[in-house]
């Protein structure tokens, strides 16, 4: 009952359930990410990420200084369930929106300079 209620305890936030959205519909994804889709600090995305990992939901790996997550293994039969509540949580623009931020947060992390897009 207790792992329950911390699973719903770190649910219960707009900021981790976009995270979690985020991954569910995208895969791993880099502490960075989160910060420039979402507008948040660094240590305001390792927070609420660090808050889904304690709560068994993610999973995390380092690679040099940065800090990737994704949805734990003992959570993915979960998956399909927790990406049908989400999709009806978030409207469809509100999930669109999320998904373009991303990708542009993508293009210009690939392209750091204007010369090269």
């Amino acid at each position: 009952m207790k792992d329950l209620a911390r699973i719903f305890k770190a649910l219960a936030d707009e900021t981790r359930l976009a995270m979690l959205a985020m991954i569910l519909r995208h895969g791993e994804l880099c502490v960075c990410d989160f910060e420039n889709v979402l507008a948040v600090t660094q240590s305001k995305a390792s927070r609420h990420l660090r808050y889904l990992l304690n709560a068994g939901i993610l999973a995390d790996r380092r690679e040099g200084v940065w800090v990737y997550y994704r949805l734990a293994d003992d959570f993915n039969r979960h998956r399909e369930a927790l990406r049908a509540a989400l999709d009806q949580t978030l409207d469809s623009p509100e999930r669109q929106e999320l998904d373009e931020r991303l990708q542009a947060w993508r293009r210009q992390k690939a392209c750091p300079t204007p010369s090269c897009g």
